[in-house]
């Protein structure tokens, strides 16, 4: 067992030093603590089991957080910093003291690779695929700069923002689809239920039905015998729709008509818009380079059109031209957010150009939203008013024909 040298605080503050024998330096890390020293510096003796300590640290299978785990972490690993702590001490508070099984497992990971020598960035690299590129790249200017609280601050609130603008949108497509299921709904019961009923009343009276009421009854029938046909064929649509959106050409063909959308293409591009800018604001103010923080936005999008777009735009950006100029040409991007990009170019503050962008595109979102619900509701109402006003004046007619009838026979 390899030999590991040591400079240690005691509880009672008192420095001192000696050697301990542990199979990785990661476990010397826990025998000193185990004895109630706060390890200073920890440096193994024996050399050939370098490799051998790299393996156990990186045996930890990666762990998978979801975006509000990765809120809550980020969040509170900013807050342990802030609080004059060490990495090491932050990391050992969140994975005794958190919840979160997920959280205690990332955290037990991140330490064991910091205590093998890796920096914050490449431990939570190894820690998670949940942390992306845009994630790892702002860690390790943070770490860089000596800012690394800061910077965990600002992602956690970056994410907050993105998750609260991706709810918004879901929220918003909610209310009209349960509308159009109950519209739906509600078809379907007249032309299965009431029609067939009402049907084969009239037709015992033996009196010709008004057209109205024979196309109605027509549809009914069509519906009643054929209805497995047009669920198999909705079902086999919907199937090859999907398909199709799963293959490159596909998905790039519906996340370019996405934004065309009426009504809805609206807040879904708006949504993106206040994305990029947040993104790309949240790099640029952190330190990191125009075109690497371009390059990051555009990997964080989850549109692949605007995704090809902006790729088109890191080559102009890399060829020397402005950013704003370069966003103009390549289009996809609205003007208001091209002339506010030049104005923080022209000023030199790019990063709160962006954030203010990105305010203002939430704010935009926002006033999108409620114009969608106070629109779509009327539109799915009236659709709804006249098919049962279609429905009853077909009904209402057959029964004043047929009572016409009768009397005519009496």
């Amino acid at each position: 067992m390899p030999s590991f040298t040591y400079i240690a605080i005691s509880s009672a503050g008192q420095q001192s030093s000696g050697k301990v024998q542990a199979s990785s330096r990661a476990d010397a890390f826990k025998k000193l603590e185990a004895q109630a020293l706060t390890p200073v510096k920890v440096t193994e003796e024996a050399s050939q089991t370098k490799r051998k300590a790299v393996e156990e640290a990186t045996s930890a299978e990666p762990v998978r957080l979801k975006r509000a785990q990765m809120i809550l972490f980020t969040e509170e690993l900013a807050d342990l910093l802030d609080g004059g702590l060490q990495i090491d001490q932050a990391l050992r508070i969140l994975e005794e003291r958190q919840d979160s099984v997920a959280i205690k497992r990332i955290s037990g990971i991140l330490r064991n690779e910091l205590r093998e020598g890796a920096t914050v960035s490449k431990a939570l690299k190894k820690a998670s695929p949940s942390f992306d590129d845009l994630y790892l790249n702002l860690v390790s200017a943070g770490e860089v700069t000596g800012s690394l609280s800061e910077v965990l601050r600002r992602l956690a609130a970056n994410m907050t923002v993105i998750q609260e603008l991706q709810s918004k949108v879901t929220q918003a497509m909610i209310y009209p689809a349960l509308l159009i299921l109950a519209c739906i709904a509600l078809l379907i019961v007249f032309m299965t239920v009431l029609v067939p009923q009402l049907t084969d009343l009239l037709k015992d009276s033996g009196t010709k039905m008004p057209l109205a009421t024979e196309l109605l009854m027509s549809f009914s029938a069509f519906l009643g015998n054929w209805w497995w046909l047009l669920v198999s064929v909705a079902v086999g649509g919907f199937i090859l729709f999907k398909g199709y959106v799963s293959t490159p050409k596909g998905k790039m063909w519906w996340h370019q008509n996405q934004l065309q959308l009426p009504l809805f293409g609206p807040v879904i591009s708006t949504r993106l818009y206040a994305q990029f800018a947040s993104s790309l604001g949240n790099l640029v103010t952190n330190g990191v380079p125009l075109l690497n923080g371009l390059k990051l936005a555009a990997r964080a999008m989850t549109n692949v059109h605007l995704q090809e777009v902006l790729a088109r735009a890191v080559g102009l950006v890399g060829e020397g031209a402005p950013l704003s100029s370069s966003l103009k040409k390549v289009g996809s991007f609205p003007n208001l957010m091209v002339d506010m990009i030049a104005v923080g170019e022209q000023t030199g503050a790019l990063g709160k150009s962006l954030e203010k962008s990105a305010v203002r595109y939430d704010k935009e979102l926002d006033k999108k939203i409620k114009r969608l619900t106070t629109l779509i509701s009327p539109v799915i109402m009236i659709f709804m008013a006249v098919i049962v006003g279609v429905v009853a004046y077909s009904i209402v007619t057959a029964i004043f024909q047929t009572s016409q009838g009768i009397r005519g026979k009496a």
